[in-house]
């Protein structure tokens, strides 16, 4: 979803209890990047299955522990692939060659619950109704959510979509406007299984995606920068150990250029007498829209070895997405491409952000009514450039893009292109200077001091639309303003429970009595009480106010593309059951989600407590739009409204006796 963070992609975030299904074993392998010794790393001792996870649960706040590694990228490296490009097979034409020997897929296993495998999985139910779909995970809280009607993951769609396939649907009769008779759409049984039985949902499966979390380092070679893909060598080990003979192997994680290489070698290690294909199919999700960007995809990249039995394999994914996605959308290229292609996608949308958020301070600086917005507006009609990505705000956050572009670097430093490095690291800094200058602009036009001042923070989520805390543009900025010593810090996230805001607060290293002014408020106005100054920093639409920010459901939205197929098997295909979805909804003028009728009823979630979206209990309080006028009257003077994403109109509330301070105006 890296992402904007999407950002893209990015692995869900609770250790939980290892499963007792699992038994446990020795340590990780002893390296965690490709490199020439991977075959022989693969070899270390101590052979894992799933209990080795318990070091490394699926979840991007365990500790990114990681052995000591070899140079990822290295100038070894980089010979090995060059000798890869010699010893590769050549291409042949694979429209000819592999419709008639293609694998059919009858059943699919992830593992891994996260961001990527949670909502990949189940939109591939969604549409493959006759494919089964399991998905693993060592987290019992995490798999217990995804069990019931209140998910893990704070996704628009996703649980109509995890319903239809998880629970699967009733007979219902269909009333298509314009005709006369009503027809019957006949019940689908349920195929999207989520469960803790890893090791008997990899033997069943004739593909296996690994989505598990890929971290940067924090200690030892690489720190700071290189990815830890440890957990990938982990789930990789147990795959091979318990998948059967010829199933294909997709790396779904994000990971450096060779990664596949270091799947092949663990198979080549605990299975020798048999052949896997490994293939990359790198996420390009988005959080907030990662149900639209799966249903709707701009493309779907799928990297494999260009040998017969490679594209063989590539063709058999190839077939699981085309159920909804069309032809020309799906793209195979060699397996390094891929890898590669993922990192620079994330860097490059990164790079328009910092773009625009340089241009913002030269605005800012050269005044005379300089607004980046205008300038934002007027670079998206070039048609070289398009709209997106082009919003200044406060900076980026999230798990994915600051980790891909220090990968990215990373791996070009190892190659010896400083200047590459030093290119892509450019806007890391440029992210890190507009974060500061925001947190120093609210220092200074308070007179220098934040003694005896409350200072509201609105907005805790790294975007609008997701309950993702990791990495929050809004942490680095509340760990600049509680070392100024405020009364008080007064944090409300209409998305975020307030343990997962506590939780990424004590991770910044504020003392105690810093630490002791930070306060996680229920609603907008205990944040706003008594406040000298509102910090907006995540872009809710609540937080424009009352008449821009009222929450409504949207309405059925319409395919974006056209529909591949309209029957399979003699059934309507999900993508034409969305089409009558649309008419019926527009005939009846409703907004209903299932406007067909034909979910089955919510399971109530008992047993077990919800992490993640605090929504079900609150909802009512937190989706409610701000009320500035009201916010006025319950501030102290000089009431500062400091707009990190330029989402309030700044006349209406100077007109309420506010002062405010937008990002590039």
């Amino acid at each position: 979803m890296d992402a904007n963070h999407t950002h893209h992609c990015c692995c869900s975030r609770r250790e939980g209890p290892q499963s007792p299904l699992l038994t446990p074993s020795p340590g990780p392998l002893t390296r965690s990047l490709p490199s020439t010794q991977s075959l022989a790393s693969a070899l270390s001792p101590g052979a894992s299955t799933p209990g080795s996870w318990t070091a490394h649960p699926w979840s991007p706040e365990s500790a990114n522990t990681s052995p000591p590694s070899t140079r990822s990228g290295s100038p070894e490296l980089k010979v090995r692939f060059q000798t890869e490009k010699v010893e590769t097979a050549p291409r042949v034409d694979v429209a000819e060659v592999l419709p008639t020997v293609t694998k059919s897929v009858k059943s699919i296993c992830f593992v891994g619950a996260g961001f990527v495998g949670g909502p990949t999985a189940a939109v591939i139910a969604y549409h493959n109704p006759d494919i089964t779909v399991n998905v693993v995970d060592l987290n019992e809280q995490r798999i217990a959510a995804w069990n019931s009607s209140q998910l893990p993951i704070h996704e628009d769609g996703l649980l109509k979509v995890v319903r239809t396939a998880r629970d699967g649907t009733v007979d219902t009769m269909v009333k298509i406007p314009g005709l006369p008779r009503s027809f019957k759409l006949d019940a689908r049984s349920p195929n999207l299984v989520f469960s803790t039985r890893v090791n008997e949902a990899i033997e069943v499966a004739d593909v296996i995606f690994i989505c598990v979390n890929t971290p940067t380092k924090t200690y030892g070679l690489g720190a700071g920068s290189m990815a830890d893909i440890s957990m990938v060598e982990s789930a990789s080990r147990t795959v091979a150990q318990h998948a059967k003979k010829g199933a294909i192997i997709v790396e779904k994680s994000t990971v450096p250029c060779g990664t596949a290489r270091v799947i092949q070698d663990i198979f080549k290690y605990y299975r020798p007498n048999d052949e896997f294909e490994i293939l990359s199919n790198p996420e390009f999700l988005a959080e907030g829209t990662a149900v639209e960007n799966l249903m709707h995809p701009d493309r779907i990249l799928i990297g494999s070895a260009r040998t017969l039995a490679g594209m063989k394999a590539a063709e058999s994914l190839k077939n699981v997405y085309a159920a909804w996605v069309p032809q020309e959308r799906i793209i195979t290229v060699n397996t390094f491409s891929s890898e590669l292609s993922k990192l620079v996608a994330n860097t490059m949308l990164a790079q328009r952000i910092s773009s625009m958020n340089a241009v913002s301070a030269m605005c800012e600086e050269i005044g005379l009514g300089s607004d980046v917005d205008d300038v934002s507006l007027a670079l998206g009609q070039d048609s070289r450039i398009g709209p997106k990505f082009l919003q200044a705000g406060v900076g980026f956050g999230g798990s994915c893009f600051e980790k891909d572009i220090l990968n990215l670097s990373y791996l070009a430093r190892e190659l010896h292109l400083d200047v590459v490095a030093d290119y892509w690291l450019g806007i890391l800094k440029i992210n890190e200077y507009q974060r500061e200058r925001y947190a120093h602009r609210v220092v200074k036009e308070l007179n220098g001091s934040l003694r005896g001042k409350k200072i509201s923070v609105l907005g805790f989520a790294f975007k609008d639309g997701t309950n993702d805390t990791r990495n929050s543009i809004a942490v680095h900025i509340i760990k600049s303003l509680a070392e100024e010593m405020p009364l008080e810090i007064g944090i409300f996230d209409p998305g975020c429970a307030a343990t997962e805001i506590m939780e990424e607060i004590e991770k910044i290293g504020l003392t105690k009595a810093q630490l002791e002014r930070v306060k996680i408020c229920s609603n907008w106005r205990e944040s706003v009480k008594q406040a000298s100054a509102v910090c907006i920093l995540t872009q809710w639409k609540q937080f424009r106010g009352a008449q821009l920010g009222r929450s409504t459901k949207k309405p059925v939205k319409t395919p974006s593309q056209p529909l591949t197929k309209t029957f399979v098997n003699g059934k309507l295909t999900e993508m034409a059951i969305l089409e009558l979805e649309a008419m019926v909804a527009r005939d009846l003028n409703i907004t209903d989600e299932d406007p067909l009728h034909r979910l089955k009823p919510e399971a109530t979630a008992e047993g077990f407590e919800i992490f993640g979206l605090a929504a079900s209990m609150l909802e009512e309080i937190s989706q409610e739009p701000v009320n500035w006028a009201e916010a006025a009257s319950l501030m102290q003077e000089p009431r500062w409204v400091f707009d990190g994403r330029n989402v309030v109109d700044p006349i209406e509330l100077q007109s309420l006796g506010f002062k405010v301070r937008g990002i590039g105006k």
